[in-house]
């Protein structure tokens, strides 16, 4: 698998988690649920994204990388 196709998994599994977590939310509104949301949910959004933004930085490297190799 490369880099990209790696990418659009992980970015595809988080939309798919925040779909359903939307979907949860609509029948658990309370504090726990908002507890879990700012501790769990929040948090692996923007891991997911800092992951994809490093995920991009690598894959130009590598590809300068082989360019200059060429």
């Amino acid at each position: 698998m490369g880099l990209y196709e790696g990418r659009g998994q992980l970015s595809k599994a988080m939309k798919d988690l925040s779909q359903r977590w939307a979907e949860t939310k609509v029948a658990w509104d309370d504090a726990a649920s908002r507890a879990f949301e700012e501790r769990h949910m929040v948090p692996l959004e923007q891991a997911v994204q800092q992951a994809a933004g490093a995920i991009d930085h690598i894959a130009t490297v590598l590809h300068q990388l082989r360019r200059d190799c060429e």
